[in-house]
């Protein structure tokens, strides 16, 4: 894998693509309980115990999607749970979404600091948030020194993900954060097969709404339509809350309705791009900018299939 990432160094765009997907990436790698007690989301036997506010911030930001609310709860956990990794990496996540670099480095030496202090009794997740914190560090160092000094990173992170492996190669949160990245470079990565990304991405990571999440995405890209809109579906049933899910639904019934030229298929498109809109006060700027732009030009096709212009 990391001869796979120092080759794919020379394509500076597909880099950028994963430098910048995967600290948010990170942000939706955790699960959710139905209780507000500190239950561990991954796992059913072997479980740990990650704090109860970290745990809320968790259904805050995955059940609900709600960015603009989570800021309170997070900061609540890195006060009281302040050795949880996964707080100060979901800290990492959000200042990302801001555009906060010295936040960024901030919590992302904080996760790597918790992360190696975890690793001494834990080394699943120890080592698995070794490789999260690189990663996030590694976005901050692509965007102060460069792509090339990034790779370095990237080397790190695949090395404690190894590592993380080695511990427990059936871990159901090391496979979900590992799984994602797979998926991500499977789909885009010159002559990669996603197929073995996918089989162990869906038989091995949890919690299961975040797996059909990833799945989804990782279709949508493969251009297989219906296989995606199968996999955010089951993602919908069991977060309905949450607006991302319902603009990933717009987004891939836009693609299915341009292949197809039909307006029915874009006019839901529209109706799950409007249904993200209306809960705007939950989701960040960057979301938002996309959202309303695909909306707009959905709308635009519909238009122009009605005039008889495609």
């Amino acid at each position: 894998m990391i001869n796979k990432i120092t080759n794919f160094a020379s394509s500076k765009t597909q880099l950028k693509r994963i430098i910048w997907t995967l600290p948010l990436t990170v942000t939706m790698l955790v699960g959710w309980s139905s209780i507000a007690w500190a239950k561990d989301p991954f796992r059913e036997n072997n479980s740990r115990d990650i704090g109860k506010y970290t745990e809320e911030a968790f259904k805050t930001i995955f059940l609900k999607g709600d960015y603009k609310a989570v800021e309170q709860k997070l900061r609540l956990a890195e006060s009281k749970e302040p050795n949880e990794p996964l707080a100060h990496a979901m800290l990492a996540s959000l200042a990302y979404t801001e555009k906060d670099w010295s936040n960024i480095k901030k919590y992302a030496l904080q996760t790597l600091e918790s992360a190696q202090l975890l690793s001494e009794t834990d080394p699943v997740r120890g080592n698995l948030y070794l490789a999260v914190g690189h990663f996030l560090d590694g976005a901050y160092v692509y965007e102060k020194e460069g792509a090339l000094d990034a790779i370095d990173k990237l080397q790190l992170v695949f090395r404690y993900l190894d590592r993380a492996e080695d511990a427990d190669p059936n871990d159901p949160e090391l496979n979900l954060i590992k799984g994602y990245m797979d998926l991500l470079l499977a789909v885009n990565l010159p002559f990669s097969s996603p197929d073995q990304a996918i089989a162990r991405f869906e038989d091995r990571a949890a919690p299961n709404y975040l797996v059909e999440r990833g799945l989804a995405v990782a279709y949508r890209d493969l251009k297989q339509y219906d296989e995606a809109l199968k996999y955010v579906n089951k993602a919908l049933e069991t977060a309905p809350k949450n607006p991302e899910h319902y603009y990933l639904k717009g987004q891939i019934l836009r693609k299915l309705g341009k292949e197809e030229n039909s307006i029915e298929l874009l006019l839901e498109a529209v109706e799950n791009f409007k249904t993200a809109l209306d809960k705007s006060a939950q989701l960040p700027d960057f979301v938002l900018k996309t959202l309303a732009r695909e909306n707009r030009l959905t709308q635009e096709e519909i238009a122009e299939i009605r005039l008889g212009k495609r």
